[in-house]
């Protein structure tokens, strides 16, 4: 039983080592975290998922949330965008985002204008 212990707990502490290798840098991190914060407050967008819409603040605890679940393989803003803030891990509808002049698009391309607008410093 002792060897079926320490077993487990050699197993679980490898994927732990091995989740935290596979991290973002603290670079991208960054880029995440201020992508993140400009949805967090966006007050003129709403974010669709499954057919209900959220606020800003609302997206960005959910795809934080989800990023911590399932982002073990996200190196980078782009990647966050591609494989966590897309589409639902559940039902695999796509996310969109409801602009203030009533167009959908898809979340996808909402936040690579956002990234790109951050990063140019607008």
């Amino acid at each position: 039983m002792n060897r079926l212990r320490r077993a487990c707990c050699l197993g679980l502490l490898a994927a732990a080592v091995g989740h935290a290798a596979s991290a973002p840098s603290a670079a991208e991190q960054t880029r995440i975290d201020r992508l993140l914060d400009a949805v967090s407050k966006n007050a003129s967008a709403r974010f669709i998922r499954n057919g209900n819409d959220y606020s800003g603040a609302d997206a960005a605890v959910f795809l934080r949330r989800k990023l911590q679940a399932f982002g073990g393989d996200v190196k980078t803003a782009e990647d966050f965008i591609d494989q966590i803030a897309t589409k639902s891990s559940t039902s695999g509808r796509l996310y969109t985002v409801r602009l203030a002049d009533g167009r959908e698009i898809p979340s996808a391309v909402f936040l690579k204008s956002e990234l790109s607008r951050i990063e140019a410093g607008r």
